[in-house]
């Protein structure tokens, strides 16, 4: 199969999992008890609040209608307006996606190198003493929860030694304006996939280094720099591509318990917040805009895995 008609599947494929997690959404929400706009206008509503919501949300509708209304309304790239803030959610995603963002994006730009050169590291002395540490770290420092970490380092380098910002309260929307405030946050999102895949490489680096085209380019002479690089290593990144998408899908969970933990203004809080307030919109809204970006980012990363997996077959 080539790559076009390859990429043509799995964006079909992507499309159907995005209408699934939309339909998902909706039913949810639909599920929930009582009755919505009760519920959203407060403890003492007032019956013109009420009024107003059950016109927002179309409530008086059947709800195949609002369902069919609000799928043509996504696809024209119209999330609906929020009911907490009266903007609309596009504008809430924007003003609260730069800090994920940044938080997602440094992660990932540190989590590569880092985690793929300890693998290399450790598969070049398998069995060492490098190879053992890495291992046993690896395997400690992946069963401590996001949570705990984040606890552990706030009260240790945040209150204890003073090093570091705790939190970033005070901050605002750019943490940009001061970037100590990212270097705990950052360390919690990457302890736990640096774990799995400096491992994953490691594993992956061994069993290619132990084929058949890496004994064959070593005994036409090739050095050992260009077998590891050019040979060895592309075939062991192909599954640590797709966990790397993997990796991304982990982030978007994870960054919504390190915002919590270090007041960071994203969409994980943006959520929480949307939950909390029960604005159905834009719960609907950041739901979708995650399905979204992880179909997208998964969909990159099995191309790429695709293109690194002929190479398998031989020496180039």
């Amino acid at each position: 199969m080539n790559l076009p008609r390859y990429a043509a599947q799995r964006l079909l494929l992507g499309i159907g999992q995005v209408a699934g997690v939309a339909t998902v959404v909706f039913v949810l929400t639909e599920a929930l008890p009582g009755d919505a706009a009760v519920v959203i206008a407060g403890d003492q509503p007032d019956p013109a609040r009420i009024a107003a919501i059950r016109d927002q949300l179309d409530l008086d509708e059947p709800a195949w209608r609002r369902y069919l209304d609000w799928l043509a309304d996504l696809l024209r790239g119209d999330l609906g307006v929020s009911l907490v803030s009266q903007r609309p959610v596009v504008d809430v995603v924007a003003g609260s996606a730069a800090p994920t963002v940044l938080l997602a994006a440094a992660t990932l730009l540190l989590l590569a190198p880092l985690a793929v050169g300890l693998g290399m590291l450790a598969a070049r002395r398998e069995g060492g003493l490098l190879d053992r540490a890495v291992t046993t770290v690896a395997v400690g420092l992946y069963a401590v929860p996001e949570f705990a970490l984040a606890i552990l380092l706030v009260a240790l380098f945040g209150v204890h030694l003073g090093w570091l910002p705790p939190t970033a309260i005070g901050v605002g929307a750019n943490p940009l304006a001061q970037p100590a405030v990212l270097v705990l946050p950052v360390v919690v999102l990457l302890a736990r996939p640096v774990c799995s895949i400096s491992r994953l490489t490691r594993a992956g680096m061994i069993d290619a280094l132990r084929s058949e085209y890496v004994a064959h380019a070593r005994r036409v002479g090739l050095p050992l720099r260009r077998r590891w690089l050019a040979h060895a290593l592309p075939n062991a990144l192909a599954p640590v591509v797709q966990q790397l998408a993997r990796t991304t899908d982990w982030l978007l969970g994870g960054v919504i318990v390190v915002e919590a933990v270090f007041v960071i203004p994203g969409l994980g809080t943006a959520l929480l917040d949307a939950v909390t307030a029960r604005d159905v919109p834009t719960v609907q809204g950041l739901c979708v805009v995650v399905a979204v970006t992880t179909v997208a980012v998964n969909l990159a990363a099995d191309l790429v895995a695709f293109r690194l997996a002929p190479r398998t077959a031989g020496v180039a």
